[in-house]
């Protein structure tokens, strides 16, 4: 009987270790698997992309005064700024066709009945695409971009019928400047000449939280009540740059005229924090697009901790022992 207990333990142990060797190992992620999870996650918080330009229809024409006008929009990895910056070529589309009434209401006119003749074939057109393709935002783009089209050749008409031999031209182009920490980046280049003595630039800078996909502006980079102090600080760059750049005799005179104001347009460059102003900001027509540079050892009590450059703590150095007298 004591033989026969032996021998069926024996059985259940032996069962046992078999189950057990079947059951899978629970093993830890090898190093290289994390390291290259790690870097997936990091190519995620990195804005990659180029910028794609829009198809416009322009009417045939020959010559130097034909109107050129060139639309690009950014196409990147991260759409939550693809489509802020296409909000804001709008605004810019927006600001620079800033037309006459009379004109606005010619081209609604113009628009208007070559929209009816056309009506039913756009919509059979429309239909069709729409039950083929999906539209993508450089299409959706470019159907917003449509009305403005139609504003710039007009106003190109309204400039030959007064034989004003001018050629107009517009250009929007966003490109990436920084690409991750502590802010990506894109600017958003514009220039265009409508006619008159001169033509118009811009150049604005948009920032952005890649962790928290936001728009990051400047009071959101401000330790807590510091923009006071960053306004004196940018105030002595602006006296610095109006003597060094010999736009008047003195700060006091040349303020009579452009006082300066504190930039919300911003970005963090490797040289510091820098502010670009605007056409007739803080300046006549003749400076352009000026930009104040405030290094970052000026700011390491204005700005968060995380947008300072991280510097290195420097190694440590063995002690000499003094020599014995």
């Amino acid at each position: 009987m004591l033989k026969n207990t032996t021998i069926f333990t024996i059985s259940i142990l032996a069962s046992a270790i078999a189950l057990s060797a079947c059951q899978p190992k629970q093993t830890e992620p090898k190093e290289g698997q994390t390291a290259a999870s790690e870097a997936v996650q990091a190519e995620v918080l990195k804005l990659a992309g180029d910028s794609e330009k829009l198809t416009l229809d322009l009417p045939e024409c020959d010559g130097n005064s034909c109107p050129e006008i060139s639309i690009e929009r950014l196409s990147s990895n991260q759409a939550f700024i693809d489509d802020i910056i296409d909000q804001q070529i709008l605004k810019q589309l927006d600001h620079i066709l800033d037309i006459s009434p009379k004109l606005a209401k010619e081209n609604q006119q113009t628009t208007t009945a070559e929209n009816l003749k056309a009506s039913k074939a756009q919509d059979q057109a429309a239909e069709q695409a729409a039950s083929v393709a999906v539209e993508t935002p450089k299409q959706k783009l470019e159907q917003q971009v449509a009305p403005y089209l139609v504003n710039f050749l007009s106003l190109d008409k309204e400039l030959k019928a007064l034989s004003a031999n001018h050629q107009i031209s517009l250009m929007i182009k966003p490109k990436i400047l920084n690409a991750d920490l502590p802010l990506a980046t894109v600017v958003l280049n514009s220039s265009s000449y409508l006619g008159g003595a001169h033509g118009s630039s811009s150049q604005r800078y948009y920032n952005f939280d890649l962790e928290k996909k936001k728009q990051v502006e400047l009071n959101d980079i401000l330790a807590p009540n510091q923009k006071a102090a960053l306004e004196k600080k940018a105030h002595e760059v602006f006296k610095a740059w109006v003597i060094d750049s010999k736009l008047a005799n003195s700060v006091d005179e040349y303020e009579q005229a452009w006082r300066f104001t504190l930039s919300d347009n911003f970005y963090l460059s490797s040289q510091g924090l820098i502010l670009q102003y605007g056409e007739y900001e803080i300046g006549p027509y003749v400076v352009g697009l000026p930009r104040l540079t405030i290094p970052y050892d000026q700011l390491q009590t204005v700005l968060k901790k995380q947008y300072l450059p991280q510097v290195e703590a420097p190694a440590s150095t063995p002690v000499a022992n003094k020599a014995k007298s």
